[in-house]
């Protein structure tokens, strides 16, 4: 299993799970939720999420460092700063919001399901690894910064 460590990149499975998702909601049906609602609510998640992964973005490109999550060894800076005070992984946070507004959209509560899924996945497989490189390449900058801010809020 180590060997899916870092090397998917999360966009990718996030498109994974909401494909996932997607087929789901086919196999057990939507609900009766009024088109208004699921437009209201899917509009308001994806551009909160949108919000949040954008915050992120901007502080790692404020910070000159790497934006590949793939080689999380190779950061330059710690970023702690703006959207990194509240929450040590906006990007994945955000991509996490933007399935909740697929799960609204599709309005399957089986959908849902994907939203754990790809929360337990990116702990695992992409978070532990990039933690691990972090400690490594700021010492103990980053336990104490561990400490301050929460993985995800």
């Amino acid at each position: 299993m180590s060997a899916l460590e870092a090397k998917v990149p999360p966009p990718l499975v996030a498109l994974m799970v909401g494909t996932g998702m997607w087929l789901a909601s086919r196999a057990f049906g939507p609900t009766s939720v009024s088109f208004p609602v699921r437009l209201g609510l899917t509009v308001a998640l994806l551009l909160l999420g949108l919000g949040i992964s954008f915050a992120g973005v901007r502080e790692i490109r404020r910070a000159n460092t790497t934006l590949n999550p793939t080689k999380p060894e190779t950061a330059s800076a710690m970023v702690s700063t703006g959207i990194y005070r509240y929450t040590r992984n906006p990007m994945y946070l955000g991509m996490a919001t933007w399935l909740l507004a697929w799960a609204a959209w599709l309005a399957a509560p089986i959908a849902l399901v994907g939203v754990p899924l790809f929360v337990l996945y990116m702990n695992r497989f992409q978070i532990m690894p990039e933690e691990r490189a972090l400690t490594s390449l700021f010492g103990g900058e980053f336990p104490a910064y561990q400490a301050r801010v929460r993985r995800w809020l």
